[in-house]
């Protein structure tokens, strides 16, 4: 279990990090629209991805 979460873990690193890497500028102009949210809007946008994930993993591991 420890495992699978440090694998899980390592992906979104080398994801987040990939996208840093290959589209610096976009990054950069989405890191300053997300400064300009509302803070409700950020926290619904979190608790969306967070959803969309569960239900992913949940298809995935059944």
């Amino acid at each position: 279990m420890a495992g699978e979460f440090l694998t899980a873990v390592a992906l979104i690193l080398v994801i987040e990090g990939a996208l840093y890497a290959l589209f610096p500028q976009p990054m950069k102009k989405l890191l300053l629209h997300v400064l300009g949210m509302p803070v409700s809007s950020m926290r619904i946008a979190g608790l969306v991805s967070a959803g969309a994930g569960v239900f992913l993993v949940w298809l995935l591991r059944g």
